[in-house]
């Protein structure tokens, strides 16, 4: 029943992973079986056949996943920030002051895309390496 259940949650339309602005479910790299029909997934800890328990690296794939997750939301947010200076600085009207601010916004905005993209790149790679033991 739970599987069932939890098989037509992960079923998204073309029964790819439901993404929301390229965020991840929280099982994402978790351990995964595709059913017959090759859509949707069955978890391995909630089937009736194998032992069901919890170890310490399903714990970090699921903390992985939040941590992905919210890189992206930081990433999404720093991008807000890039246009935010970027119509500060238009809108400076030369004054010296507030175009250094909007400069310094930019700038400062752009530093924390390309932190939070390493940082990405580094989670998701963890991630898939721990997920295919």
């Amino acid at each position: 029943m739970i599987t069932t259940i939890m098989q037509q949650f992960a079923t998204g339309a073309g029964c790819t992973e439901p993404t929301f602005f390229g965020l991840h479910t929280w099982y994402h790299y978790l351990p995964q079986e595709k059913p017959a029909d090759g859509c949707g997934v069955i978890f391995e800890l909630l089937t009736k056949d194998k032992p069901q328990q919890f170890t310490g690296l399903d714990i970090a794939l699921v903390g992985l996943a939040v941590i992905d997750d919210l890189l992206i939301i930081a990433g999404l947010v720093t991008v807000g920030f890039i246009i935010y200076g970027g119509i500060s600085y238009m809108t400076s009207q030369g004054d010296p002051q507030a175009t250094a601010k909007a400069q310094g916004t930019v700038q400062n905005a752009l530093i924390g895309l390309v932190i939070s993209i390493i940082a990405i790149a580094v989670v998701r790679f963890l991630g898939n390496k721990l997920g295919q033991v």
